[in-house]
C-alpha cells in the first residue's frame, strides 16, 4: 500500500506523549516507513573533529549540536516517524529530544551499527526504512520524500553528499550485505554503494546529491545557500570570524 503522509502524521501526533525514553525502556515496535537518525551526544573532542582547526573543539560541539537540532525538526517535518539512534549518554537525548523515540547505536564500526539498526527495524516491524546522518542541517524535505517514494520500486536509495558519502540512505527490505566492504569516511561510500547494490542484484537509486559540514568551505556554502536556516544564523552569530 502507498505510504500516506497524512495518515502517518495522525500515527506521531497521537504518540508523542507516550514516548518512554526512560533507560530502561528497550521495547520498540513500528509499522511503515520510518527514519532513524545518527547522532553521537555531542562532546567536546569528540565530534566535528575535522574541523578543529579552525574551530575550537567547543565552537565544533555548539555547531554540531545546532545542527542536529535542527536535522530533528527538519525529519520530523517530512512527515515521517524519527527514531534517534544514539551513541553516547542516553539521558542526554531523552531529556533534548523528550518526543523522539530513541535507540542505541550497536557494533563495532559504521557498517555494523548501520546493519544492526536495520535489523532492529525491520524485526520491529518497520519498512521501508531510511537511515540520515546528523551533518546536513538544511536537507530539503522533498529529497526524503523522493526516497521513500522510491523505495515502493526500488531495493536501495541514497542521497548523496557532493563529497562522496550520503546523507541518506533507504532500503526496502533488511539486506544488511549492503553496508559491507564499504570503505567508510572517504569520498567513496557512495559509488562503493552503486557498485555493492549491483552486486547484490537489488535495484537503486540516487537522488540529486546534497550538502554536509566537513570543512569550513562547507560552513560558508550553507550560510550562503541557506542564509535563514538556525545553523547559518548559529554560524553567522558564532563563527563569523572564519567566514
Amino acid at each position: 500500500m502507498p505510504w500516506s503522509k497524512a495518515q502517518t502524521l495522525t500515527a506521531v501526533d497521537n504518540s508523542v506523549d507516550k514516548v518512554d525514553n526512560s533507560a530502561n525502556s528497550h521495547i520498540f515496535s513500528h509499522s511503515g516507513p520510518i527514519i532513524g537518525l545518527f547522532a553521537k551526544q555531542p562532546i567536546p573532542g569528540q565530534v566535528k573533529t575535522r574541523l578543529t582547526p579552525p574551530l575550537s573543539p567547543d565552537q565544533a560541539c555548539q555547531l554540531y549540536q545546532v545542527a542536529l537540532q535542527e536535522m530533528v525538526e527538519r525529519l520530523l517535518a517530512a512527515g515521517l516517524p524519527l527514531v534517534i539512534c544514539y551513541a553516547g549518554c542516553r539521558e542526554w537525548f531523552s531529556e533534548t529530544f523528550p518526543a523522539v523515540p530513541l535507540v542505541e547505536q550497536v557494533g563495532d564500526g559504521l557498517g555494523a551499527r548501520l546493519s544492526n539498526a536495520v535489523l532492529m527495524f525491520f524485526a520491529a516491524g518497520a519498512g521501508p526504512v531510511l537511515l540520515a546522518g546528523s551533518d546536513s542541517p538544511d536537507l530539503p524535505v522533498p529529497l526524503v520524500d523522493e526516497a521513500l517514494m522510491e523505495l515502493q520500486k526500488r531495493d536501495v536509495v541514497t542521497v548523496p553528499c557532493q563529497d562522496g558519502g550520503y546523507a541518506i540512505v533507504g532500503l526496502r527490505r533488511p539486506t544488511t550485505e549492503l553496508f559491507a566492504e564499504i570503505p567508510w569516511s572517504t569520498s567513496r561510500v557512495v559509488e562503493a554503494t552503486r557498485q555493492r547494490s549491483k552486486l547484490l542484484g537489488l535495484t537503486y537509486h540516487e537522488t540529486e546529491s546534497w550538502h554536509d559540514l566537513d570543512e569550513l568551505v562547507d560552513l560558508q556554502q550553507l550560510v550562503a545557500r541557506s542564509p535563514k536556516s538556525q545553523t547559518a544564523r548559529h554560524i553567522v552569530t558564532e563563527l563569523s570570524e572564519l567566514l
